[in-house]
């Protein structure tokens, strides 16, 4: 009996030791993976400046859109967002989702088909969108990522921005 009784406590001590990992590197909420999208296309009178991205959002994802700088050659920014034209006019990119699909649009206080053509292809033609599907809830013990930083967030998921699957739309 004296000889079972030391094995038997290694046994139940190791149970303990095993049972207490908390796995701090993981990061979700163990059913949501992130994943990304880009979609392209022109905003047109024709469409109601407006696109729609399919893509299948879970309840515990965290939608974020980003728009690429047409001005820098990899620079990501995150909508919603304002830009001041000249005469008080004001463009906004916003976006929209449901379980199903990501609507990306631009609302104007001002009539958008009375847009310059340099604001036209600025601002309306040929935009580039990245669609950024993340866990809600991070891993216990790790800090919050600044979303609108988007360096930050391919980061921070691990995001594997060359297998980013591209939809053109219009």
């Amino acid at each position: 009996m004296k000889k079972y009784l030391p094995i038997l406590l290694l046994a139940f001590v190791s149970l303990f030791i095993f049972s207490c990992d908390d796995d701090e590197n993981f990061v979700g909420d163990g059913d949501t993976y992130s994943k990304m999208r880009d979609v392209s296309g022109s905003f047109t009178n024709a469409n109601g400046y407006s696109f729609t991205v399919p893509i299948s959002i879970e309840s515990t994802d965290v939608v974020l859109v980003y728009r690429r700088d047409p001005a820098a050659s990899n620079a990501w920014q995150l909508i919603p967002k304002t830009y001041f034209l000249s005469g008080g006019r004001e463009l906004d990119y916003n976006a929209l989702f449901d379980s199903q699909n990501v609507e990306i649009y631009t609302e104007a206080n001002f009539d958008q088909t009375t847009m310059t053509s340099s604001e036209v292809s600025q601002y309306l033609t040929n935009q580039t969108f990245r669609v950024v599907l993340v866990p809600a809830s991070p891993a216990k013990g790790t800090s919050a990522v600044n979303t609108s930083d988007y360096n930050a967030v391919v980061k921070y998921y691990n995001l594997d921005e060359s297998k980013i699957k591209t939809i053109k739309v219009n």
